[in-house]
């Protein structure tokens, strides 16, 4: 007859929830040092993301977006369009506004980043885990997705 593992107390789970979070972000650091993309500050990483996960937009977007001014945007895009980061576009609707994306060459800086970040964790996780282990961490994996797709 099978017991069942004894109940995890509330202090056990906040022990757990601050691990979690501890270990997400030096997760997170890591993979960043692995990229090799750049040093950009977090609104101009939040900005890139938003184009590259929601497609072109404009200035006046962006900014609702993230709860600020169109003229603190345009400064953010400023620097990201001189370092060839971002493009702008005539908006095929309205020719007052400019439409914004990333350009060709930065999606393949991303492209080539995400490859070396999942590179390393291919070899580390190869070269650090032994085979038990590689199916304990998927199984890890499994439920951390659980954990941020409530």
């Amino acid at each position: 007859m099978s017991t069942s593992p004894p109940p995890v107390t509330p202090e056990e789970l906040h022990s757990l929830a601050e691990d979690l979070r501890v270990l997400a972000g030096r997760l997170r650091r890591r993979l960043r040092e692995e990229s090799h993309v750049g040093d950009f500050t977090p609104s101009q990483v939040q900005v890139l993301n938003l184009l590259e996960r929601e497609g072109p937009a404009t200035v006046t977007a962006l900014a609702r977006a993230h709860g600020m001014r169109p003229q603190s945007m345009g400064e953010t895009l400023a620097v990201l369009k001189a370092a060839g980061l971002v493009r702008g576009t005539p908006d095929p609707d309205d020719g007052r506004q400019t439409v914004l994306s990333l350009t060709p060459s930065f999606r393949k800086k991303i492209k080539a980043s995400r490859a070396a970040r999942e590179d390393w964790l291919f070899r580390t996780i190869q070269t650090r885990f032994t085979a038990t282990e590689q199916q304990q961490l998927a199984r890890g994996v499994e439920l951390l997705k659980r954990l941020v797709d409530l």
